[in-house]
């Protein structure tokens, strides 16, 4: 893992991806909370491919422009910053027309079995 290192995830927008169906809005767009989920798994995956397992634990997210169903969607994070188990990304969200969305988001490098067994 390091600074620059970027990975990409897609996605078609469905009607299960709408404003409507995630109860953020009651318009049938593309939602925030369904941008910002596609936003950290390009982040936890990126992460994954170096066989990290990886919790998000902040996320600062800009939703700038809608999109309707049908669009294809994408999200590339890259790793900004590294620090000891701390890892920071910058997220581009876009589709055809451009970009929709940034996030900055940081994930937490974590043993799973540990971080279970404390949660009891």
């Amino acid at each position: 893992m390091n600074i620059g290192d970027k990975h990409k995830e897609s996605i078609t927008v469905s009607d299960k991806d709408t404003a409507i169906a995630h109860g953020s809005g009651g318009l049938e767009v593309y939602a925030t909370p369904a941008m910002v989920a596609l936003m950290e798994s390009a982040a936890y995956r990126l992460l994954k491919a170096e066989d990290t397992d990886s919790v998000g634990i902040e996320m600062n997210v800009r939703h700038t422009r809608a999109c309707k169903t049908g669009t294809l969607v994408n999200a590339e994070a890259e790793i900004t910053s590294i620090d000891g188990k701390r890892v920071t990304f910058n997220i581009i969200a876009s589709d055809d027309k451009g970009e929709i969305g940034s996030a900055v988001h940081v994930r937490y490098i974590i043993d799973p079995v540990r971080f279970m067994e404390r949660l009891g």
